[in-house]
């Protein structure tokens, strides 16, 4: 049968101030009403239902994955000690299924991206289910048709297409996988017109991926057995503190699939944004005529291009400004030239070099 799972353990700190250590971006209502968490299980409705779907996130963060998660059940949500990447949380929520589903195939995807329309990606994750059905060996994951010359995602070069059914998106075998490149390579990437963006988002059998860890990440593995063998038992909790935290991070990315040998990728047929700054989501909510995007209470005064995010009833003035972000919150406010955004990160850094961690 098929599972979700949800990976909601990011820290989103180029959302600063508006994420925080206790609610970060996947929490947040960024890109409309409902939170990106909410939406991503939201868009699992009708796919996997509640009983089959596993929500990995930090301890520290399960009550308030839980308020928003009220229709998961208690045993869906699992909170990881400390953070270790993709692969250690993928390996762990693969021991965990395939104790109630020795059959199982998971569909793994993070919690944080903008994906319309739903349906669309519901066929998508159906189509991938099948070519794992099809070749039980064989990993799947989705790649999106880049639309510019983007340095900051990782990319998937296209092999040979595969066999797809006429309602069916294109799907190809991995010729390779890119790391995130620079502008120049970037820009030769969009115009060979066979590389695509890597999504993250994976389809593959349980049994697959433990085997891929067992063979690329042995020691990994074996603490996290150790983890999966202890987690009915009254000693759980220091077992998963001790062996989590022992293992070396490492994404999935670099751990198996760089290194596998059957790997296809499917062109998403859906609108795919991964949410990875302010502009972006300046993109998802649109601007007025003066090209302001403006959440909350702002009065304006010949701005333009401009982000204004607000919370409450605080009144945001903008007078004259261009191009420029600005974002409230009750105890810190960012103000920052759009262009800069990516340099945020260096403002959380700092933050914590001064020890305010108040205002992580």
């Amino acid at each position: 049968m098929l599972h979700a799972i949800v990976m909601a353990g990011g820290s989103g700190t180029r959302f600063w101030p508006a994420s925080r250590a206790a609610l970060p971006k996947q929490l947040l209502p960024l890109a409309g009403d409902r939170t990106l968490l909410e939406d991503t299980v939201d868009r699992l409705e009708g796919l996997v239902p509640p009983d089959r779907t596993m929500v990995v996130t930090s301890a520290r963060l399960l009550d308030a994955v839980r308020c928003q998660l009220p229709g998961l059940p208690e045993s869906a949500l699992v909170g990881e000690p400390c953070k270790r990447d993709t692969a250690p949380c993928i390996g762990l929520a693969a021991l965990l299924v395939s104790r109630v589903d020795p059959d199982a195939t998971m569909a793994v995807m993070p919690s944080d991206h903008v994906i319309r329309p739903a349906q669309r990606f519901r066929d998508a994750i159906r189509q991938a289910e099948q070519l794992v059905a099809a070749t039980p060996g064989r990993l799947v994951t989705f790649g999106v048709r880049p639309t510019y010359p983007a340095e900051s995602f990782g990319y998937i070069q296209q092999g040979e297409p595969l066999p797809v059914g006429p309602d069916d998106s294109p799907a190809h075998a991995v010729a390779r996988f890119r790391e995130k490149p620079p502008a120049s390579v970037a820009a030769e990437y969009l115009a060979a017109g066979s590389y695509l963006w890597n999504a993250g988002i994976f389809v593959w059998r349980a049994a697959t991926i433990l085997a891929a860890l067992r063979t690329r990440q042995p020691e990994c593995l074996a603490r996290l057995e150790r983890i999966a063998a202890a987690w009915d038992g009254p000693d759980r909790d220091q077992v998963f503190a001790a062996e989590f935290a022992a293992i070396k991070g490492i994404s999935i990315d670099y751990a198996v699939l760089e290194q596998a040998d059957d790997v296809a990728v499917i062109e998403a047929p859906f609108g795919w944004d991964d949410l990875g700054g302010w502009s972006a989501v300046a993109r998802q909510l649109g601007a007025d005529a003066t090209g302001n995007t403006v959440v909350g209470r702002h009065l304006d005064i010949e701005s333009s291009g401009t982000i204004v995010h607000a919370t409450g009833d605080h009144l945001v003035v903008t007078l004259g400004l261009v191009d420029m972000l600005v974002v409230h919150t009750p105890d810190a406010t960012l103000v920052a030239s759009r262009d800069r955004e990516e340099a945020v990160r260096k403002v959380v850094a700092e933050l914590e070099n001064r020890g305010w961690m108040e205002f992580l």
